[in-house]
This record gives structure tokens, sequence and C-alpha cells, in this order.
């Protein structure tokens, strides 16, 4: 009796610390928090307090609960942008997609489930535009006993670019909703929560790297701004791009670095440079013609360790692309290859089994008396396939397996309906008009699939960083102009094309993705500039259970946000 009691409780603690170490557990309490920028003091929402908020660090492979309490005075949902949650759609995030949002007063333990990613992800808010000051970083380390594909690097350092408004970030989005134009710009870019030293009040907590010469550094740059693609470098320095998106690149050397919003770009930065003291700087790249953007420029300092007298002040980096320089920036973005070794293998889809292509637009609906602040008494619009998608009044996902009707229609179109050269100058102002709607794709699971998405130049075109949910993608192909089905695909890069969750759709051009549709459950689609995603430029896919257990969605948790 005694060596059977004896046995029971050593494998209690066995399978303890089995589960404790299998499972880490985080809070985020999302709570109003004054901060102070730019001369002004204002609450924001936060999670623990901070901005950034705190960054979590896994091992690939692990799973993590997150306790998320909403301590603040409104609703909130939280997505862990780029990691799969394979079969597990619950925990996703995004609002009336995936789930209800979290109310006041409410709390929900979130499961992340990581699998195949590698690098950096981030996490942050999917409601309204409360991302601009609730997110953080991911860090997902080797899986142990495995290693970087490149040196490892003396210290880890991520670069959080961000943007602040003097105003309140719901009176951004409040004012925008209400008069149909498009919203205010940005007061600031920041990085990692402070504007830099270019802004009124902002010098003495600009953000400082502090090197030593000769060793070498891996940046986790994450792109968090609501608004804006961003141009990056640092004075008298190169990079190596060696990860996007939770996924390993060839080494890249570059100058300077274009990412989009949503997106993720691991750099080495070797310190081979004179002790010095340096700027690092981002800016926006805003080429579409008539669009408001923030024009400022936002800066950090790296600075060398050792005994020397600093030049004073430093320089700009002057490899810091102009803003409207779209080659620039669809340079850097169709350079990026995958590593595509034997530890990192590449699984372009080959044999195609849907084709979709996908017209993404800037619309506009007509206002009564023409009273709205869009273009010509309109408001502003965005759509995909001329379909501008409308939030349910419950999430897609609940819908679909509790099979509730009338919440969503499944008849999303593969093509648009209408074909007429895109990037046109003065195309007929019919075709600014969208459609209202509430419509999902269907997915057999396993299917492969090659999604094309065609830029227009209606109510001036813009670029559309793209980002998927619940999958990573090949990026293929990337061009200006319209797309051609003959020509372009004998283009496509199927051997090591960069492995992406979000992707920059170029201003009046084209970009095709191919991804296997073997994540079971409800997938968001969307533009990663916040306002196109308010106005429609929105989807989602349903990818249906497979054969087999492993191809089946897990049951949701007990705690799922009421509707």
């Amino acid at each position: 009796m005694w060596l059977n009691l004896k046995f029971l409780s050593w494998l209690v603690l066995i399978v303890s610390a089995i589960h404790c170490q299998a499972y880490v557990h985080h809070t985020f309490v999302i709570k109003e928090t004054p901060y102070t920028r730019l001369c002004s003091t204002k609450n924001i929402l936060t999670v623990n307090g901070q901005f950034p908020g705190p960054a979590l660090h896994v091992h690939k492979g692990d799973t993590i609960f997150v306790d998320v309490h909403n301590q603040g005075n409104f609703n909130i949902t939280i997505h862990w942008h780029g990691v799969k949650l394979s079969r597990y759609p619950w925990s996703d995030g995004p609002e009336y997609i995936t789930q209800c949002p979290i109310q006041p007063g409410g709390r929900f333990r979130q499961k992340i489930i990581f699998s195949t990613e590698e690098g950096t992800l981030w996490w942050h808010a999917h409601s309204e535009w409360w991302r601009a000051t609730v997110h953080g970083a991911i860090i997902i380390h080797p899986k142990k006993g495995t290693k970087y594909p490149f040196p490892l690097p003396h210290e880890e350092v991520p670069l959080i670019f961000g943007e602040w408004w003097k105003q309140k970030i719901l009176a951004v989005y409040n004012e925008a909703i209400f008069t149909g134009a498009a919203p205010n710009v940005s007061d600031a870019y920041t990085i990692n929560g402070q504007p830099g030293v270019l802004y009124p009040c902002s010098k003495p907590d600009t953000f400082k790297l502090k090197v030593d010469h000769g060793k070498t550094y891996l940046l986790r740059l994450i792109n968090a701004a609501v608004m804006d693609i961003l141009f990056f470098a640092i004075a008298k320095h190169n990079v190596t791009v060696v990860g996007t998106d939770g996924s390993y690149t060839k080494p890249l050397e570059s100058s300077y670095v274009t990412i989009s919003p949503g997106q993720t770009i691991d750099v080495l930065l070797k310190a081979n440079q004179k002790s010095d003291h340096y700027y690092m700087a981002a800016r926006a790249y805003s080429a579409a013609p008539g669009v408001a953007y923030d024009n400022t420029t936002t800066t950090a300092f790296l600075e060398y360790n050792g005994n020397y007298t600093p030049s004073s002040p430093p320089s700009l980096p002057n490899n810091l692309p102009y803003f409207n320089n779209t080659n620039a920036s669809v340079s850097f973005t169709s350079s990026l290859r995958s590593l595509a070794d034997k530890n990192h293998p590449v699984k372009v889809p080959i044999n195609i089994t849907k084709h979709l292509f996908f017209v993404i637009s800037v619309n506009t609906f007509p206002c009564p008396n023409n009273s709205c602040a869009g273009p010509n008494g309109t408001r502003l619009a965005t759509s995909v396939n001329n379909i501008s998608f409308v939030n349910p009044y419950i999430d897609i996902l609940q819908a679909y397996y509790g099979h509730v009707n009338g919440v969503f229609g499944t008849n999303f179109p593969d093509f648009p309906p209408y074909l007429f050269n895109f990037t046109a100058e003065n195309l007929p102002l019919y075709l600014e008009t969208p459609r209202h709607g509430t419509k999902v794709k269907i997915l057999k699971y396993n299917t492969t699939v090659e999604l094309v998405f065609q830029g227009t130049t209606l109510v001036g075109g813009n670029d559309h960083p793209m980002h998927l949910h619940g999958h990573s993608f090949y990026v293929v192909g990337m061009g200006l102009g319209n797309f051609d089905k003959d020509k372009d695909p004998l283009r496509y890069n199927l051997v090591d094309p960069p492995f992406m969750n979000t992707i920059a759709v170029p201003l009046d051009g084209w970009t095709a993705i191919r991804f296997r549709a073997n994540n079971p459950g409800v997938w968001f689609l969307h533009c990663h500039f916040d306002r196109h995603m308010t106005w429609g430029m929105d989807m989602a896919f349903v990818v249906k259970n497979g054969k087999g257990r492993k191809a089946h969605i897990l049951p949701p948790p007990p705690d799922m946000p009421p509707c």
C-alpha cells in the first residue's frame, strides 16, 4: 500500500511537472493608462499598463494560455498575428469573425497553439482601432535542441513601429465613421513607443540601442502602425534580412527595409562602423495620389559603447527611400526568398484545385444630398470583388458550427462581377459603388489555392497589405499594372518564394499567393490598413473538416465571450 501511494505521488509530481512545462500561462489585463507623448498626456488602452505591451517568448511548437481580463471601458479582442492556431480558430480573435468581443469586466482564456512558426510574430487588439496601443511582440525561439540557421547574435532586440495621435484613437475612429471621410493622420510615428528627437518634448525618452563594436545584433522589426507602410534604415549601416512573418529567408543584404502594417522582418545588424551615434529612422511610404499621410519621421539612436566624442548631431540615413518611391517598396519585397534548405523545406502547391481572382478596391457609397465628407459628398468604402464586408451580429465561427441561419452567405464569388482595365485612369463612376454583404468562401480540406489580388485605380487607388488568418502563404508573383493570366504565371517563383502571412499588393498592381487550406475553421482575410478593413476590404474563408481526427476542428473552450 505504501509503495502504491509513493508511486502515485511520484506519478502526480511527474505529470504536474510535464503540465507546467508544456503550458505556460500569461495574464493580460486590459486597462486605461495615462501616457505622455508630444507634450500632452492622455489615457490609452494598454495591456498590463505597458505601451507597447509585454513580449511573449515561446519555442517552436509550444502551447501557451493567455488569460485576458478586460478592465477597460470598451469591448476588446486579441489576435495572435501569424500564429496558425492549428485546428483551433476559437482563439484567433477577430471581432465577429471567430468570437464576439470581450465586454468590460469580462475575461477569456485563449489557448495559443504554435506549430511551424519560428522567428518574430506579434499580438494585437482586433476590434475597432484599439491595436494602435494594444500590441506587443511574439518571439518564437527555435525548438529546444536546435539553433538558428545563422550565427548566434550577441543580442536580440524588438523594434516595434507604431503611430501616435494627440486625439484619443476612439475619437479618430468615430469621426471617420460619422463623416464618411478618411481619418485624421497620426501626429507621430514611434519606435518602441517613443517618437524620437525630431518631435517636440520627445528627446529624453528616445529609444537607444547600445552596441559593442564588432558584434552582431538580431533586430526583430514589427510594423504595428495602423495606417502606413514604412521605410526603415540605419545611417551608414546595412542590414541582412534573415526572416519574415515567422519564417526564415535567404540572407538578403539591404540598405533599407520596406515593412507593411502587420508584417514582421528579422534583420542582422553588424556593428562594424566607426564608434559613434547613428540615427535609426522610419517614415511612410505613400504613393497613392490625393491620400493624406503622416509625413513625419520617427528616430531612435544606435550608440556604440566606448570612450569617444560622438558626432553632433548624428546624421539621418541618406539611404531612406523617398515617400512615394514605389520601385523601392516593390523591389525590396520582391527580393525576399525562402531559406529552402533541408531543415526548412519549401512546399509550394503545384497542382492548384481552386483559382481565385480578388479585385480589391477603394470605393464610395452615395449619401443623401451629398452630405458625407468623402469625395463629392460620398462615404468612403472598400471592397473585395465588389462586396463591402458587413460585420454580422454574432461571430461567423459560432454561426457556422452552431448551424445558425441568416448570419452569412456562402456564395462569395471566385471572380469579380465586372472585368475592366483595373489600372486605367478615369474609370466610369458606376464602378466605384460596391454592394454590402457578409459572405464567405467555403473550401474543402486540403484544397490547394492560388489567389491573385488585383488592385485598381478606383477613387485614386492605394497599396493594400493583405493578411490571411490561420495560414501562411507563398508569394509566388508580384507586378505593376493588370495581371496577365497567360504571361505572368510563367514568371512565378515556385522554387523559393517567401512564406508570409501579410503581403502588400502594390499601387496599381497585383500579387499572387498560393497556400494549402489544411487548417479547418473560419479564417479572416483583410487589408491591414485599419481604415480599409473598417470600410469593408474583408472576407472570410471556411475550411471544412477533413477525414480523420487530425483534420477536424478541436472543441471550443467553455468561456467563449457571449454575443
